[in-house]
């Protein structure tokens, strides 16, 4: 298939600069006036779009005190899966509001969904595109219904094996999507760059044929950066607007600051990589002068045979190339020359 995906007219592919995905999350905290700042501050940064998430925590999990049902450990430990998302969720009724605010602001908004109903609460808002979180990949009957919507897909990786990443890519080429990536995840929270391995994001594109990304969740910037050398056209990163806000998901986001140099250094490293290319450069036309070149070094008068002596290889670069220095020894001069004149084929009789 091929490795292009377009959202509100931004075209994604190998060839264009990579797509910046500020995910808001849960980093509202529980207020929409934060929301809307978060939107802003994502358009102020130059990020592409602001990813939300679609669920309740009733279509998410149930309310029950089991074992199974708590969390133990990590970041949210103490918490039942029902208290995490009940604290955590976007509000469905914020969802007009923020998609409204979106638009007027001139940024992309569009959202993962955790179950059919909140497909259909996106289909009604009009979302772009949708993107299946990395938990959710083991979900196909959510991979079918979001990919038959025909609307573009990203589908994150974390916590997957590479049968189950085959098996996410099967179900939403068979249900009609056209427009698929796949981002590189891993689903701690926060996590270790070391454990990104960030070389298989060659692997996948060359394995799955699709256009591929990062789902980044280390605190820095390093790891997104260096992934756009190695084909990672999409890149989404957690956002808040302070890291000492306590929610849940604050402490392991990136702040406005940040924001803003991830776009900046995404797209340079992008502007780096280029194409192959060993023609001098713009920039380097100026310091000719630093090369080594051939040079006169004695007064001499036409009809003279140059010497070794009269030549030497010196900076700056106006003369002929210091290769040439055996055909010039033993060759005529053919006008005078003072030292510090680069030697050219014009002056001289070849022998």
């Amino acid at each position: 298939m091929k490795q292009i995906i377009n959202i509100d007219g931004r075209e994604i592919s190998p060839n264009h600069a990579p797509y910046i995905i500020a995910e808001m999350s849960a980093n509202h905290n529980g207020k929409i006036e934060n929301a809307f700042y978060l939107l802003e501050s994502a358009k102020k940064s130059g990020a592409d779009a602001v990813k939300i998430q679609t669920y309740t925590a009733d279509t998410l999990t149930l309310d029950s005190n089991l074992p199974d049902f708590q969390i133990t450990e990590g970041l949210w430990q103490g918490k039942s899966l029902y208290e995490l998302y009940e604290s955590a969720h976007t509000p469905w009724d914020w969802h007009p509001e923020l998609f409204d605010y979106a638009r007027r602001l001139g940024i992309t908004l569009f959202s993962s969904p955790f179950d059919n109903t909140a497909v259909d609460l996106l289909e009604d808002l009009n979302a772009p595109a949708y993107k299946i979180a990395s938990f959710e990949i083991v979900d196909h009957g959510l991979i079918r219904y979001a990919a038959s919507t025909g609307k573009p897909l990203f589908i994150s990786t974390g916590m997957a094996n590479q049968d189950e990443i085959e098996e996410a890519i099967e179900v939403a080429l068979e249900a009609g999507c056209q427009e698929l990536a796949v981002l590189l995840c891993v689903s701690a929270y926060p996590a270790d760059a070391k454990d990104y391995n960030l070389a298989t994001l060659t692997d996948m594109q060359n394995r799955y044929e699709v256009l591929v990304g990062l789902s980044d969740h280390t605190l820095g910037n390093t790891t997104a950066i260096a992934s756009i050398a190695l084909g990672a056209r999409i890149v989404e990163k957690h956002f808040t607007l302070s890291r000492a806000n306590g929610g849940p998901d604050d402490s392991f986001s990136i702040e406005p600051p940040q924001l803003d140099e991830l776009v900046k250094e995404c797209h340079t490293a992008w502007q780096a990589i280029g194409k192959a290319d060993y023609r001098r450069k713009q920039g380097e036309k100026d310091n000719i002068k630093f090369r080594r070149s051939l040079y006169f070094v004695s007064n001499l008068s036409a009809g003279d045979t140059i010497t070794d002596t009269d030549i030497r290889s010196i900076r700056p670069g106006f003369g002929l190339k210091p290769k040439y220095d055996q055909e010039v020894v033993g060759a005529i001069l053919l006008q005078d020359v003072v030292p510090g004149t680069p030697v050219s084929w014009e002056l001289l009789k070849l022998r």
